[in-house]
């Protein structure tokens, strides 16, 4: 008969048969382990794993993967793969012909009769395996799933995952990726994690919490993540250029730490049996800093450079450099580059503009053509450079021919660029390694400038009998010649900079070049001790030594001006000198004292500036013989001259406003001197320190010398209001008493007359309610006639200060002083737009901060004693 796979369709049919059997005897294999599985996913959209801890959820998942896989061992034992004949037998059920089996046989003895009887059977079997169909089973199918499940099961867990919405992704990765370390504890991890901007940002820490998408921060940053576990887990950055592992350290404490930088966009992620937390960190980069000249570099009357600059940076400029190249460099060294600083300040800004004022005379190159430009250098490190101007920088200019011999020889060695040749091997050593003797001549390695420094040197000093009138100068420049000799490279050879340095300056100058040198170390001492707001004990400690120094100073140059000829000036009475203002003696330590008083009572930027002006003055300073009438003084320039009475006396007007505030200044200071002393008698705690005076025969502390002592304020406020002597005399009458109660009265209009009047009333009231022991009303009283005399004593001082600048601007106008060099005075530095603070606003802001420093040794609390020092801190 014919082949069965020749029949069309039936090798279809027969595949599609065998297909269905296997499907059957596949669930009838697995079905429990299918069911279970459908189960555990159903449980797991419905949200089941999420009410449960996650040690629970992985616990379930767990046991469900273990119930599964056994399972399947069991299925995998039941499993029978279909054989070819079922398929067939299942097809040859649906005819009676059985036309599959009838179509595989064959006949036993064929014959030539029974061929034609055979070959039409076949054709009939054939016909009948033609309208075969696949069979469904479905009688199989409902013995074996008589509930329907293969079909209900699928459509439960469509509907669940509609249900679960957009929760589905998280629920369907907890039931395939259950948290394993939740068994061995990893969801109890706690992690504290911040991120620390560079320093030079001026940015507060970033602290991260679980919930954050996207956290923004400088480039350069410092994540710190500690970890608070039972073992140490891992830190995952991940980057656009990689990915990147660091492990924890164990800490003292117990935690586990770890560090990295942010540099750029970075991706963090805490790993411990899985991820933990996870945050998205953007980094911002930062633009380096950009830099300019206002005012292009100058020369000064004092041979320094002068000039203004402007810096901005997105975080802030953490230091200026003034960057300095030779036009015509040196052979040996084409790219040699010098770097000057330029003083800024203590704070970083983020966009400022300043004048400079740099004393560049010791500098190398001094005397010759240079570019400079600026470069401005943030926190990063990043540079940001100005265009670049061709300047001369300024040399010190001596006119003693040793002096300039000195300084010839001493930038001759600074300005050679060389190195010493290397030094070979000792051929005379008798074993290897042996002593070499040439290592103590290297002079004859030394290149060529540093030789003729020393031939120089050798010259100066050939017959120091002859030329030589000071010791120290002919000492000074056999020492410098010594090193050079004993140089075994160029940084010692460059050491005789500050040791000829010092020559010349003596040659040129003498005994007062020292004097001068340890001035200006006592200036820059100070002054960064204000810049960097060093404590009360150092500030007075360096204020004292730089007094010291500027006394030695003065002295120094008197002492000079006697050794080239004249008389020992007089240091309380010196006349003009050289036609210009002077300043006494006593108007010098005033201004030493307002200077100390500055600096005690927090004010630096004012007490930097007088600083520097009296410093610049003293550097200007020049005795000159005077006509012999015994008046004069040290030449200071910005002092009043013109516009004075011929006794230095001030105008009337300003003269009247000086004597009220000295008043003034004194009623508020008893004032609260008896403020102080009241609040100590309410609290019952006796004399305080700072009373002054004798007290009145009832006791310090009781209620009636209190208010004899309020009384006598109200009093004196009083005469002062109405300009009259006690007794009702009139202040006119041209006695003592008369002329002391009426001092400072004509500065009074009437408003302040009345305020006056105001001031004495409530005084007088104070002293009423301290009789009959009010302590609490006298108080508020007390205080009223304080802010009454404060606020007075602030209106006059603006009036005062007003006088002086209309009168400044007059003078201004006429002739134009000069300094002892025939400079013109009135620029920066020279003193003028400098106010002294007057003897009341010392007094007043003495007072504050001695009030201030009493209340917090008495403070109660700690929160009132951590007011009163961030007030300290800031006064």
């Amino acid at each position: 008969m014919a082949e069965l796979t020749a029949i069309p369709g039936l090798k279809a049919k027969l595949r599609a048969a065998r297909a269905r059997l296997g499907r059957l005897a596949f669930l009838r294999a697995f079905w429990p382990a299918l069911l279970f599985i459908a189960v555990y996913f159903a449980i797991a959209l419905a949200g089941g794993l999420d009410l449960v801890s996650p040690a629970v959820a992985a616990g379930i998942s767990l046991f469900s993967l273990l119930a599964v896989i056994l399972l399947g061992l069991r299925g995998w034992r039941r499993w029978q793969r279909p054989q070819p004949g079922e398929a067939r037998t299942a097809l040859d059920r649906q005819s009676d012909l059985r036309p599959l089996t009838g179509l595989s046989d064959r006949p036993a003895k064929p014959t030539q009769p029974g061929q034609r009887l055979w070959h039409a059977h076949g054709q009939k079997l054939e016909a009948a395996a033609r309208t075969l169909k696949v069979p469904n089973f479905s009688d199989e199918w409902r013995a074996l799933d008589p509930a329907y499940l293969r079909f209900a099961v699928p459509v439960l867990l469509i509907g669940l995952a509609v249900f679960a919405g957009p929760q589905l992704t998280n629920r369907l990765a907890t039931a395939l990726q259950p948290d394993v370390g939740a068994l061995a504890g990893a969801d109890d991890i706690r992690v504290e994690a911040w991120i620390t901007p560079p320093r030079h940002t001026g940015r507060p820490p970033v602290f991260l919490e679980a919930d954050m998408d996207s956290v923004r921060v400088p480039a350069g940053s410092e994540i710190t993540l500690r970890a608070f576990n039972r073992s140490a887990p891992t830190l995952r950055l991940d980057t656009e250029t990689g990915r990147e592992r660091v492990d924890f350290a164990e800490t003292p404490d117990g935690a586990y730490e770890a560090r990295a930088a942010i540099i750029e966009d970075t991706r963090v992620s805490v790993r411990f049996w899985g991820e933990r937390l996870a945050w998205s960190v953007l980094a911002s980069p930062d633009d380096p800093p950009t830099a300019r000249f206002v005012s292009l570099p100058q020369v000064t009357p004092q041979d320094k450079m002068e000039f203004t600059w402007a810096v901005t940076d997105d975080y802030g400029v953490e230091r200026l450099e003034l960057a300095v190249r030779l036009r015509e460099p040196h052979k040996a060294a084409p790219d040699a580059e010098d770097r000057i600083p330029v003083p800024m300040g203590p704070v970083l800004p983020k966009e400022a503009d300043a004048s400079a004022l740099l004393d560049t005379m010791r500098h190398r190159w001094a005397g010759l053509p240079v570019n400079v430009e600026l470069v401005a250098i943030d926190g990063a490190g990043q540079e940001g450079r100005s265009e670049s101007y061709p300047f001369v920088l300024p040399e010190k200019l001596l006119l003693q021919p040793l002096a300039k011999a000195a300084q010839e020889v001493r930038v001759t060695v600074l300005r050679e660029p060389r190195s010493y040749e290397e030094l070979g091997p000792n051929p005379e050593a008798l074993s290897p390694g042996g002593l070499n003797t040439m290592s103590t001549q290297r002079l004859d390695q030394a290149p060529d400038d540093v030789r003729r420094a020393a031939l120089m040197l050798d010259a100066l000093t050939l017959e120091p009998q002859r030329y030589f009138e000071d010791r120290s100068v002919y000492f000074g420049l056999r020492m410098a010649h010594s090193i050079l000799e004993t140089a075994a490279d160029k940084p010692d050879a460059d050491s005789v900079d500050h040791l000829l340095w010092q020559v010349a300056l003596k040659a040129e100058y003498g005994s007062a070049a020292d004097a001068l040198r340890a001035l200006l170390a006592a200036r820059r001492a100070l002054e960064q001790a204000l810049r960097d707001g060093a404590s009360e004990d150092e500030i007075r400690r360096l204020m004292e030594a730089f007094r010291e120094a500027a006394n030695n100073y003065v002295a120094a140059k008197m002492a000079e001006a006697i050794m080239n000829g004249g008389e020992a000036p007089n240091m309380s009475d010196m006349g003009e000198m050289g036609g210009g203002p002077s300043l006494g003696a006593n108007d010098f330590e005033d201004m030493l004292n307002a200077l100390e008083d500055l600096a005690e009572t927090g004010a630096t930027d004012q007490a930097r500036q007088l600083l520097s002006d009296i410093t610049n003055m003293l550097e200007n300073l020049e005795f000159q013989q005077g006509s012999g009438s015994g008046e004069g003084g040290f030449p200071m320039p910005g002092q009043p001259g013109e516009g004075e009475g011929e006794d230095g006396e001030l105008p009337e007007g300003e003269q009247e406003l000086t004597d009220a505030l000295e008043r003034l200044s004194d009623l508020l200071r008893e004032q609260r001197e008896l403020n102080d002393d009241t609040l100590a008698e309410q609290r019952g705690e006796g004399q305080q320190p700072g009373s002054q005076g004798e007290q009145p025969s009832g006791g310090f502390g009781g209620p009636g010398s209190l208010a004899e002592r309020q009384r006598d304020l109200s009093g004196e406020a009083g005469r002062f209001a109405d300009g009259t002597v006690e007794g009702g005399e009139d202040g006119a009458g041209g006695s003592e008493e008369g002329e002391d109660a009426a001092r400072g009265f004509g500065a009074l209009d009437d408003r302040a007359q009345r305020r006056l009047e105001d001031i004495a009333r409530a005084q007088e009231e104070a002293a009423r309610q301290l009789e009959r022991g009010n302590t609490r009303r006298a108080q508020r009283l007390q205080e009223q006639a304080t802010r009454g005399l404060r606020d007075l004593s602030a209106e006059l001082a603006d009036e005062l200060s007003e006088l002086e600048q209309a009168r400044m601007m007059n003078e201004g106008q006429g002739d134009q002083a000069v300094d002892p060099f025939g400079n013109p005075v009135g620029g920066p530095g020279d003193g003028r737009n400098v106010a002294i603070p007057d003897e009341a606003d010392r007094q007043r802001a003495r007072d504050i901060l001695d009030e201030l420093r009493r209340r917090y040794e008495d403070a109660e609390s700690d929160e009132e004693r951590r007011y009163l020092e961030r007030l300290l801190d800031r006064f």
